[in-house]
């Protein structure tokens, strides 16, 4: 069995030393790297060689924010998934417009941490329904302005409207496969067509450009 090498970037070591035994013992995960800061990340990533990255926001030093630009900027493959117990949307949206690929809460159930690493490896991109309102309160609060649909058009199916919707709504890929009756892997490909269609890379993308141009 195949196992998801997942590094930590936390201050706390409490909720590190937590992580990292969680990790260590459950079948198919396993803890490469446990840091305290983001001060050396460059040399932590080489040596541990994660695929995926939990990443505190608030460190000592470079905080999870400029180290998840700078990790994402060097190594792309590797995805980051930001942990923390903020609740500021515009934290919130600036992490994930860094690079991030998902977003959990740190008194999320250690089920949910494992469900969040599995699903971010295979291409998901999982957003605490809680985050998901932050970040559209985060548009909100910035006074969005709303553009029709028809002054860019997208040449998005139905079914991709749905979906993007949905994603809007902060479900992940395998809530959005069970309100739209198809698999996950099907959830995986039309994402993948709206984030080119829409010309976005990310979740927190696809979700801006939706809400400032009334696409979904």
């Amino acid at each position: 069995m195949m196992e998801i090498k997942v590094a930590i970037f936390e201050d706390n070591k409490l909720v590190r030393d937590a992580l990292e035994a969680i990790l260590n013992g459950t079948p198919g995960y396993t803890c490469c790297g446990a840091f305290a800061d983001g001060n050396r990340w460059l040399q932590d990533i080489k040596r541990s060689e994660p695929d995926v990255v939990l990443m505190d926001i608030e460190m000592p030093g470079l905080n999870g924010i400029e180290v998840t630009t700078q990790l994402t900027a060097a190594y792309p493959a590797i995805k980051i998934l930001i942990q923390t117990v903020f609740n500021d949307s515009e934290k919130i949206f600036n992490a994930l417009c860094a690079g991030a690929s998902g977003y959990i809460l740190k008194n999320d159930a250690p089920t949910k941490y494992l469900e969040a690493i599995n699903e971010v490896y295979n291409g998901g991109a999982p957003m605490n329904p809680v985050v998901a309102k932050k970040v559209l309160g985060f548009f909100g609060n910035k006074n969005v302005i709303l553009i029709t649909p028809e002054a860019n058009d997208y040449q998005l199916s139905q079914r991709e409207k749905e979906i993007l919707q949905l994603m809007v709504g902060g479900d992940n890929y395998k809530t959005i496969a069970g309100k739209a009756f198809i698999s996950y892997e099907t959830v995986r490909t039309h994402v993948k067509n709206i984030y080119k269609k829409l010309h976005v890379a990310c979740r927190s993308e696809a979700i801006s450009k939706a809400m400032q141009q009334g696409i979904a």
